[in-house]
């Protein structure tokens, strides 16, 4: 997650360096969630029946090869494919590492493990923005793949080396064939998460491409949109541990609606932001807020799991994500060139206010579905 973090928030740059337009540059940052949308539930179903290490080594080596590929990437249309191929990549590599700590999470843990697995993803994205401006600034925009396929190479032979192959037991987790797609939406658990994650990414996922657009209106530097979003991100790692420990013992719908809220609620916020300080402190709120919900969502995910495959539950709920995260730039660059960038932000907290009613009434019944004793994912 280091190296997808240290070239994320440089991509717009690069790529308008190519000649990219605004379109150009929501398409390629569609690129990369559309193919991630379209293969993780292949890649999530073929890793509950064949294994996960060895799926996720494939992944790791292809993204070390790809970073290599955004060198030789001459237009925007090269560069769109390059992404494209490394969307293919993170498919075999971040729901089957989600599913393979799911595997070996214990019944009423769900949210701490689920957790700790979120701190290093979150680290890996909140440092990413800063080793990216400083390798920018000191060596040039081209140190910053070299360094990225460097960290991709180094994590493979880690995964090699290290990482045993999940062996799953009856202890930690029911022996099911992976379920058809179609008993997805027969879950009353999934059906909540799906439909939660997909208007909530259509809501926060034009963030990492629109702040740095919004940045030079307030006269913020690209090294301090950077410090901007690791604050956020690193907020969200630092809480996951007792965030999780919380969801193991407390409300999960609770949790989700109240970190959404304040989430939302932060993000319509941005356009009053007049410099850095208010900017740092509605992002780190933001943070907060993503902090709140997330172990929930992933806990609730892991309960769903054990039903219909961990692979498959993974898979779906990355998926969905995916897909709001191929159409909030689309819409967001829509917002910014007919209305203005404000309206962004207006547009995408709106949005995300509304994923978090339409869950609440969605999941009302889970709690007092628990309390009778039914399994929560139970039709």
């Amino acid at each position: 997650m280091l190296g997808l973090g240290v070239v994320s928030p440089l991509l717009p740059i690069y790529a308008e360096n190519l000649g990219a337009t605004g379109i150009w540059l929501g398409i390629i940052f569609s690129a990369f969630a559309l193919s991630r949308s379209v293969f993780m539930p292949i890649f999530g179903r073929l890793s509950d029946r064949r294994g996960r290490k060895r799926i996720i080594l494939i992944g790791m080596f292809a993204y070390a090869v790809l970073s290599l590929t955004y060198l030789v990437a001459g237009s925007a249309y090269s560069l769109t494919a390059v992404r494209f191929a490394h969307g293919i990549a993170s498919a075999m590599v971040v729901p089957i590492a989600m599913a393979y700590i799911a595997d070996f999470s214990e019944a009423g843990r769900e949210g701490s493990q689920m957790g700790n697995f979120s701190i290093s993803m979150f680290l890996g994205l909140g440092a990413g923005p800063l080793l990216g401006g400083f390798l920018n600034d000191a060596f040039g925009m081209n140190s910053v793949f070299y360094v990225m396929a460097g960290l991709s190479a180094f994590a493979t032979l880690l995964v090699a080396i290290s990482l045993p192959e999940a062996r799953t037991s009856p202890a930690a987790l029911p022996s099911v064939e992976p379920a058809p797609m179609r008993e997805l939406l027969r879950l009353p658990v999934m059906r909540g998460v799906l439909v939660f994650t997909l208007i909530s990414a259509l809501g926060r996922g034009g963030i990492m491409v629109f702040i740095p657009v919004f940045a030079p209106f307030i006269a913020i530097s690209p090294f301090e949109v950077g410090i901007v979003l690791s604050v956020n991100t690193f907020l969200m790692a630092f809480l996951q541990v007792p965030v999780g420990r919380l969801t193991d013992t407390g409300n999960k719908v609770a949790l989700i609606v109240a970190g959404s809220t304040i989430a939302s609620v932060a993000l319509a916020a941005i356009p009053f932001c007049r410099s850095l300080g208010p900017l740092l402190v509605v992002t780190a709120i933001m943070g907060v807020g993503g902090a709140v919900q997330q172990p929930s969502i992933m806990a609730l995910t892991v309960d769903a799991g054990r039903t219909i495959g961990m692979g498959t539950s993974m898979g779906a709920y990355n998926t969905v994500f995916g897909i709001g995260m191929i159409v909030a730039p689309l819409i967001g660059g829509v917002f910014m060139d007919y209305i203005g960038i404000d309206a962004v932000f207006y547009v995408a907290g709106a949005i995300s206010l509304l994923a978090t009613a339409v869950f609440a009434v969605m999941m009302q019944g889970y709690a007092r579905k628990g309390a009778r004793g039914e399994a929560p994912g139970s039709r």
